[in-house]
């Protein structure tokens, strides 16, 4: 017998014994329509579509495709869902255990099916990004004679790991991570729907969002997790699954953080008053306190960017590029490999030199101008490039600093009312011993009187 996704035998032992295949697999939808999340993908005439039979009709057949996603997104539920839902010999291959001859196979059980019945055939193939380029080579004929259309799936980047050639002859969709929403509402249906749990359970708010915290956008995640949450509950004798019941099953305990609430802010001025007392070991705990409940790493992102200015500053002036790089890099990965990126910004500021001059000198300077310290620029530094300007005496008596020895013109520059008013007073914490001693010395340069 031909390899197949989903045998007769299989499904009909499922039907009669539910818990003998895995909830994620008994939850895989029967049509397009029960499919969660990826509605860009699902729209009328769209490729899944036309796979299934809606709107292939004409001279234009449907392509073949290659779904790229994240695990749990859906790839191999839209083939199961074409397998069920097709008119098509459907046959299933992993590129984990199957190589060339197997490919060959059928391709050649695909040319005798359409040539003695009529009978097209869709070719499944998992994981297709570890067939080597000799395996996925061998796809092409039938291919591009349409001996077969391929539904090829991979978690890798296709533009990288399946052969250019392979990627002109099909369409190219990119399934996206689930969002909470659609985790939930799977999760919900699974509780409800008779192919499940079928109401013997129930799943209280604080165990279900520890659930999606578990999930990260996963599906087969969630309902795996699930399902040994509800059987650990039935064999308590309880309907209820608990949160110290998730808890036990999953081995991972539920973050206590609102992160709509209090102790998001909590959290996170916590961590920022970490960095900014060097304690490297309470950033990074609560580094990853914000990281286990699901914060937004942008948000944790845009605090470390602030802290790079507010707390570091000139002490160190490669603090703020390592944060706006980390901000940068987790806006491209997101999560799980952002906890590494952020965790490399955490620890560079923490242990940082620290000072807080450059947060004060615009604080005491925005201060004076709130009081009405401002008074109008001095005539010499005025814009002097304008028709008639130097009849108004702007810009007469300016000294081009270039123009002099030291390049430290000794004129005035702030308006009458702050001409000796100093805002910046730097530290001699790490790279700003330097700035202290270059701003002593051009004060005295410019003749400036000690306020």
């Amino acid at each position: 017998m031909e390899p197949d996704l989903f045998t007769a035998a299989a499904e009909e032992r499922q039907e009669k014994e539910p818990s003998s295949s895995p909830l994620a697999v008994r939850m895989r939808p029967r049509t397009l329509d029960e499919v969660v999340g990826q509605q860009h993908l699902l729209k009328p005439g769209s490729p899944l579509r036309r796979l299934v039979g809606e709107g292939a009709s004409g001279p234009a057949g449907p392509s073949s495709v290659i779904l790229w996603g994240p695990p749990g997104t859906g790839k191999t539920t839209l083939a199961y869902v074409v397998s069920r839902a097709t008119d098509k010999r459907f046959v299933e291959l992993s590129a984990i255990t199957a190589g060339v001859k197997e490919v060959r196979a059928v391709i050649d059980g695909a040319r005798r099916a359409s040539g003695g019945y009529g009978k097209e055939t869709v070719l499944f193939l998992d994981e297709i990004h570890r067939f080597s380029k000799a395996q996925q080579d061998s796809l092409l004929p039938a291919v591009e004679n349409r001996w077969v259309t391929l539904i090829a799936a991979t978690t890798e980047n296709p533009y990288f790991s399946v052969i250019s050639p392979l990627l002109s002859r099909s369409l190219l969709l990119t399934l996206e991570p689930l969002t909470d929403d659609d985790v939930r509402g799977l999760l919900r249906r699974a509780l409800a729907d008779e192919r499940g749990l079928n109401n013997t359970v129930t799943l209280p708010e604080d165990t279900e969002d520890h659930l999606l915290r578990i999930a990260g956008g996963d599906a087969r995640r969630a309902l795996t997790a699930l399902e040994a949450a509800a059987g650990a509950a039935l064999d308590k004798g309880e309907t209820r699954i608990a949160l110290t019941t998730l808890e036990e099953t999953v081995d991972r305990a539920a973050v206590k953080y609102d992160r709509d609430g209090d102790q998001h802010y909590d959290v996170a001025s916590a961590l920022i008053k970490s960095i900014r007392g060097s304690d490297v070991d309470a950033a990074l705990h609560y580094l990853a306190r914000m990281i286990e409940a699901g914060e937004d790493p942008r948000f944790i992102a845009r605090r470390l960017m602030i802290s790079a200015s507010e707390d570091i500053g000139l002490a160190d002036p490669g603090a703020l590029p390592i944060a706006v790089a980390a901000a940068q890099a987790v806006a491209m990965i997101g999560f799980p490999e952002a906890a590494l990126t952020l965790s490399h910004a955490t620890i560079a500021l923490a242990l940082a030199p620290k000072s807080n001059s450059a947060t004060t000198a615009i604080g005491a300077a925005l201060d004076d101008v709130r009081k009405g310290l401002a008074g109008p620029v001095p005539p010499h530094l005025r814009d002097s490039h304008y028709k008639g300007a130097g009849k108004l005496g702007h810009g007469q008596g300016y000294v081009y600093p270039h123009d002099v020895p030291e390049g430290i013109a000794a004129q005035q520059y702030a308006p009458d009312a702050l001409k000796d008013r100093e805002y910046y007073t730097p530290t001699r914490h790490g790279a700003e011993a330097r700035y202290a001693d270059a701003v002593e010395w051009t004060r005295k340069h410019l003749g400036r009187k000690r306020s």
